[in-house]
C-alpha cells in the first residue's frame, strides 16, 4: 500500500500522460574471415551481434504521480554492438528503465492493449523488447560453403506510443456531489491538507490521506473530485477521476445534510458509478451524512428514517467535521470493514 508523507497537490499530481518509446536495434553479425600468419585458410570467425536494449517498466512505491513525465516523454534503449572477429559476440544494448507509481496502467496508444498493469511495489516487465542481434558468418559455414562471406543484420527495435494512466490505490474512496464536505473530512481524519472552500469543484485532483487508527494501525483514504450527473459520460471532470474509484476497497458516499433529497443524491451517485463500471457496485458501501451540526435531532431522525426505508441494508452514519462528532466512530466502522474484507 502506498505510504508517503509528501502532500499530493493539484499542481504536481499527474495521472494521465502519453510517451514515446523505442527499443534498441540488434547489432549486425560479423563477416570476418580468420587471418593468421601460418594459417592459410582460417575460415569464417565472425561473431554474433548483441541484442538491442529493452524498454522495461518497474513500479516504485516512492512515486505517487506521473509528474516526472512532464519533463521527459521520449525514451530510447541502446543499440546492440556489432559482432567481431574470433567469434566475439557484440555487447547487448543497455535497457531503458522507466519507473512508475504503483497503480499505473501502460497501454499501447494505437491498439489500446494493456501492456502492463501494476498493483504492488517492485513489479517489473519488459514492455518493448529490443531487436535480436544478427548471426555472424561462422554460423553459416557448411560442407558446401566453407567460407561464407555474409552475416545477418540485427533486427530493428520497435517504436511505440504509450498511454500511462494512474489509478490511485487507497483503502477507502470518498465519493459525493460537489461541496459535500469530502476534502474537509479528509483533512480532519488524516494529515492531508487538501484545498477547501465553500464552492463546487474545489478538488480537481484526487487527494490521499493516511488515517491513524487505534493501536498504531493506519489506512489510506482518497478524496475523489465531486461527481455530477452525467460524469460517467465525461461531463464535468468525467472519467479523469472515476477511474480512481476502481481500486478502493470501500466507498463512502458522502452527502451533505443540506441536501434537499438525500435519497435522490445517493441514487445519482450510484447511477454514475454503474454507468461507468458496473463492478463498482460490488464494493462495500457506507452512507455518511456530513455537516450534521447544522440540523436538529428532529431533522436528523427524519433523514435516518428515509435512509432506512429506501436504502435497506446500506449502513449509514452521521458526522460533523466541524466539531468531530461521529469521526472516531466512522474510523472504527471503516477499520472493522477493512479487516473483514482482508479476512475474506
Amino acid at each position: 500500500m502506498l505510504l508517503t508523507n509528501t502532500p499530493m497537490t493539484e499542481d504536481n499530481f499527474v495521472d494521465y500522460v502519453k510517451i514515446y518509446v523505442k527499443s534498441g536495434n540488434g547489432g549486425s553479425g560479423s563477416t570476418h574471415l580468420r587471418r593468421e600468419k601460418y594459417v592459410e585458410k582460417g575460415g569464417p570467425d565472425g561473431g554474433d551481434g548483441g541484442d538491442g536494449g529493452n524498454i522495461i517498466f518497474i513500479t516504485d512505491k516512492n512515486l505517487w504521480t506521473l509528474y516526472h513525465f512532464k519533463f521527459k516523454r521520449h525514451f530510447k534503449a541502446e543499440n546492440g554492438n556489432n559482432g567481431s572477429k574470433s567469434r566475439s559476440t557484440g555487447a547487448n544494448g543497455k535497457d531503458e528503465i522507466i519507473k512508475v507509481p504503483v497503480g499505473t496502467i501502460v497501454k499501447d496508444l494505437e491498439s489500446d492493449e494493456i501492456l502492463f498493469e501494476s498493483i504492488k511495489d517492485g513489479e517489473k516487465k519488459v514492455v518493448v523488447a529490443g531487436g535480436k542481434g544478427g548471426l555472424g558468418n561462422w554460423n553459416f559455414k557448411s560442407s558446401t560453403n566453407q567460407t561464407p562471406k555474409y552475416a545477418q543484420p540485427g533486427l530493428i527495435g520497435l517504436e511505440k506510443k504509450l498511454l500511462l494512466e494512474l489509478k490511485v490505490l487507497a483503502d477507502v474512496g470518498l465519493v459525493g456531489l460537489p461541496n459535500a464536505g469530502k476534502s474537509t473530512l479528509l483533512s480532519v481524519i488524516s494529515e492531508a491538507k487538501p484545498k477547501i472552500a465553500d464552492y463546487e469543484f474545489t478538488t480537481l485532483k484526487p487527494n490521499l490521506g493516511i488515517v491513524k487508527h487505534r493501536d498504531f494501525n493506519t489506512f489510506i483514504v482518497s478524496d475523489i473530485p465531486g461527481i455530477i450527473q452525467g460524469a460517467s459520460k465525461g461531463k464535468g471532470l468525467g472519467h479523469h477521476f472515476l477511474r480512481h474509484i476502481e481500486r478502493n476497497s470501500i466507498l463512502i458516499f458522502l452527502i451533505s445534510c443540506e441536501s434537499k433529497n438525500v435519497i435522490k443524491d445517493y441514487k445519482i451517485l450510484i447511477s454514475e458509478l454503474k454507468n461507468y463500471n458496473n463492478e463498482l457496485l460490488d464494493k462495500e458501501r457506507i452512507i455518511v451524512i456530513s455537516k450534521s451540526d447544522l440540523i436538529s435531532n428532529l431533522v436528523l431522525n427524519s433523514i435516518q428514517n428515509k435512509i432506512n426505508s429506501n436504502l435497506i441494508g446500506i449502513e449509514s452514519h452521521f458526522i460533523s467535521s466541524a466539531n468531530n462528532n461521529g469521526i472516531q466512530e466512522l474510523k472504527d466502522i471503516i477499520w472493522k470493514k477493512l479487516n473483514v474484507n482482508q479476512k475474506l
